[in-house]
């Protein structure tokens, strides 16, 4: 199983008997769906659509959602531990399940009406509809408030017009959450469906990472949006920052995924590699890297196991952890980031190709960093609670 090398301070007591078999039916699903061609999909820059019927037969989207409404039902800790594995596979396929779950179903569970969460939310949860979140515009990302995209009120529905970018998802999603202004500036949800007239989720090309993931636009001119789309109970910016605490505890534990495995990889490889007559793994240095790789996931590990606990405290307010979540998303990927480098050396020149999964964690890892909050935006989320001043204004 993926961590059976790095659960040094053994966390697996710290597990319930359902979240161990959880992460092991997620690690077996990974294993046998997305590593034998992860490489693949990321040298061809393709999405595997198949991939999402296939997460919902494995409860990967809405895991923490009600029964009732087709999620798992499950706490926080067993979510984490499932994007953990799957992000240990491709942070790209993380991507797909984190949007689906944290970022499409839970606002529409959280924000939504009954009625709302009936005919959206089991289509989610199943993979027969695949949704997207539109937040970020080409010229706000770190400042969501300053978005351009908005809705009038024409009587009986809304007119919807702005454009959204870096949407994963978004060119095969059949629902996307989309937060505009209205009238008065205040921030609304609105459940925009494909095929509305004027609506286009055109694909963002180019990509050097996540490139097992779909990634787009959504341009909306003049889009009829009916009335009984509109998310009722949000209103504001926390609106769409909720769900981002959702997502980023998601992050946490799946960047911590993407650490375990490069640091396997690189441990593997370091006992097999004979240089000057022994392996590598022999040599100070080498066992100098390894050491620390190991320390900063056992670390990540802890931290992202307190939040998920909090959170399973309190299930019904994620937003009371969200300073914590924060911390937790920033050091993950910082040290993801660090150990995947590391290990690239240690698998010299063969650390660039697509026979190890090095290269291919490093360059996802640079689009984890900066989406759900950037490594400096969190720095400062820290900062601010700490100081109680805003370093924002």
């Amino acid at each position: 199983m993926s961590g059976k090398n790095t659960d040094y301070f053994g966390i697996n007591d710290l597990l319930t008997e359902e979240q161990r078999m959880v992460r092991d039916a997620m690690h077996d699903f990974v294993k046998a769906e997305i590593r034998p061609n992860i490489e693949e999909w990321a040298q061809n820059n393709h999405f595997e659509q198949g991939m999402v019927k296939k997460f919902g037969d494995m409860g990967a989207f809405g895991p923490t959602i009600p029964a009732e409404y087709g999620g798992g039902g499950l706490d926080y800790i067993s979510y984490g531990l499932m994007m953990q594995e799957i992000e240990a596979g491709d942070s790209g396929m993380r991507s797909t399940a984190s949007v689906q779950g944290s970022l499409v179903m839970y606002p529409i569970y959280k924000y939504g009406s009954e009625e709302q969460r009936k005919k959206y939310l089991p289509k989610l949860a199943s993979g027969e509809w695949l949704g997207c979140f539109g937040l970020t515009e080409p010229d706000y990302g770190s400042n969501p408030g300053g978005m351009l995209t908005n809705i009038k009120d024409m009587g009986d529905h809304y007119l919807l017009n702005g454009s959204k970018m870096w949407i994963s998802n978004s060119p095969y999603s059949d629902v996307a959450v989309v937060w505009a202004k209205n009238e008065q500036g205040r921030i609304k949800g609105l459940i925009v469906e494909k095929g509305m007239e004027g609506f286009s989720a055109p694909k963002i090309d180019n990509k050097w990472s996540l490139r097992a993931s779909i990634t787009g636009e959504l341009v909306f001119d003049n889009v009829k949006v009916p009335k009984e789309n509109l998310l009722p109970n949000a209103d504001g910016l926390s609106g769409p920052l909720g769900c981002l605490d959702s997502a980023r505890y998601g992050i946490a534990w799946g960047a911590t995924g993407a650490a375990m495995d490069c640091y396997e990889s690189a441990k593997n490889y370091a006992m097999e590699r004979i240089q000057f007559g022994k392996p590598i793994g022999s040599f100070q240095l080498i066992q100098k890297k390894l050491a620390e790789m190991l320390t900063e996931i056992t670390k990540a590990q802890l931290l992202n196991w307190r939040v998920g606990t909090l959170l399973n405290e309190n299930k019904d307010n994620i937003a009371s952890q969200t300073q914590k979540i924060s911390m937790a998303k920033r050091n993950s990927v910082e040290i993801a980031l660090n150990i995947a480098r590391e290990a690239r050396q240690i698998h010299g020149g063969m650390g660039i190709t697509g026979e190890y999964p090095i290269m291919r964690h490093m360059m996802n890892l640079e689009s984890v960093v900066t989406y759900e909050g950037t490594h400096d935006i969190h720095l400062l989320i820290t900062g601010f609670d700490i100081t109680g001043i805003s370093a924002f204004k």
